[in-house]
Parts: structure tokens; C-alpha cells; sequence
């Protein structure tokens, strides 16, 4: 049981930004796992999780090894400075970049493990984003905007 219930932990804090352990014994217990705080206050523990900074700015539960912090100010400063628009159509996004700069913005967008994505491509100066749902393209598409205006 318990090792489902950590691999659930490592699944959970890896699709959704859990930033309490209020929210991860919620998120547990509407998966079927019947927890306390303590457990959940333990399973944190042994499975050594970190609060990084999310690409959102709030703090999520992490396990570190991604490096979400060091990759997101990376990824934040890269794209700011190299992107000139971006335009959602349907559930797709088009990002246009600086002339030889797509693909660096890509693998870095690509490292941040957006949610809503399905896949992207890159060419020279354009990146071609495939997201889940509408939605999710125009929720993206405004974050984006707000970068580029920074």
C-alpha cells in the first residue's frame, strides 16, 4: 500500500502544483487513498520531496531532481528577451521568435513539462505548440503574452 501510495505522491506532484500538504492528503484521498496529515506528513519525508518555485511563481512540492527552479528563471529570461508573439488557434499555439533562436525557446519550454501540452516543434524562428484542450491554449497564450510584455 504504501508504495502505491508514494508512486500516487510522485504521479500527483508531478501533474498538478501541490503546494500543502493539505492539498497532496486531498488530492490522495479523491484518488482512494484513506491517509492522515501524519502519513502524508511522512511520506513527504522518506520520499525526500522540496518546494521549488513553479513557472507560475507559487511554490509546488517537487523532488528536486528536475530542477524546476534553475530551469524555469532560464526559461523565463530566454523566452522574454527571444519571443515576438504568440497567436493560439483552436488548441494549437504559434510562438514567433527571433531569427535562430525557436529551438533554444523550445528545448527550454519543452523542460518545463507544461501540463497542457501535447507536443511541440521548433523550426528557425517559429515554435508550433499542439495543446490538450482550447482552453488550455488560450490559458497558455495569455501567460505568454504576459512574458513578452514584461
Amino acid at each position: 500500500m504504501k508504495t502505491r501510495r508514494h508512486a500516487k505522491i510522485l504521479e500527483l506532484i508531478k501533474e498538478y502544483d501541490i503546494d500543502t500538504q493539505d492539498e497532496l492528503l486531498r488530492y490522495l484521498r479523491e484518488n482512494g487513498f484513506d491517509v492522515t496529515q501524519a502519513t502524508v506528513s511522512r511520506d513527504i519525508k522518506e520520499l525526500r520531496l522540496v518546494k521549488t518555485l513553479s513557472r507560475s511563481g507559487k511554490y509546488r512540492y517537487s523532488t528536486g531532481s528536475d530542477t524546476i527552479s534553475d530551469m524555469s528563471s532560464k526559461f523565463y529570461s530566454l523566452f522574454s528577451d527571444s519571443v515576438l508573439s504568440v497567436e493560439a488557434a483552436q488548441n494549437m499555439l504559434v510562438v514567433r521568435c527571433m531569427t535562430g533562436m525557436a529551438q533554444a525557446v523550445c528545448a527550454s519550454l519543452d523542460s518545463m513539462h507544461w501540463p497542457g501540452f501535447v507536443g511541440t516543434l521548433a523550426g528557425d524562428d517559429t515554435i508550433f505548440i499542439v495543446c490538450r484542450t482550447e482552453g488550455d491554449a488560450l490559458e497558455t497564450q495569455e501567460e505568454f503574452r504576459k512574458l513578452i510584455n514584461r
